[in-house]
C-alpha cells in the first residue's frame, strides 16, 4: 500500500494587492517568444520589506504574520527568480495570489 502524503496548506500571509495585473519583459522581444517567470505575491512583499523598507526579517516576519524562516525563503525564491528573469531575457508576471 502507497501512501500520498500532501503539502500544507499555504498559511495566509499579510501582503499588499496589487490593483492590477502587472508584468515586465525584455524590450525588443514579442511576448509570445519570452518565456515568464511567475513571481508570487509573498515573494514580493518580503523582498519589498526588507530590500526596500530595510527591515530585519524578524521585522517582516512580524509584519506579514509568518515565521522568520518563512520570509528567509520567500527571499531566496524571488530573488532566484528575478535574477534568472534578468539574466535570461525572461518575462516577470506579479502575481495577486
Amino acid at each position: 500500500m502507497h501512501k500520498i502524503f500532501m503539502g500544507r496548506c499555504k498559511k495566509h500571509r499579510r501582503c499588499r494587492f496589487l490593483e492590477d495585473e502587472k508584468g515586465f519583459k525584455p524590450i525588443g522581444i514579442p511576448m509570445w517568444q519570452v518565456d515568464t517567470v511567475e513571481l508570487e505575491a509573498d515573494e514580493l512583499e518580503a523582498m519589498r520589506l526588507c530590500d526596500k523598507e530595510n527591515r530585519s526579517q524578524i521585522e517582516a516576519a512580524e509584519a506579514m504574520h509568518i515565521s522568520r524562516g518563512t520570509v528567509q525563503r520567500l527571499l531566496i525564491s524571488g530573488r532566484y527568480k528575478i535574477m534568472d528573469a534578468l539574466l535570461n531575457s525572461k518575462a516577470i508576471n506579479l502575481k495577486n495570489k
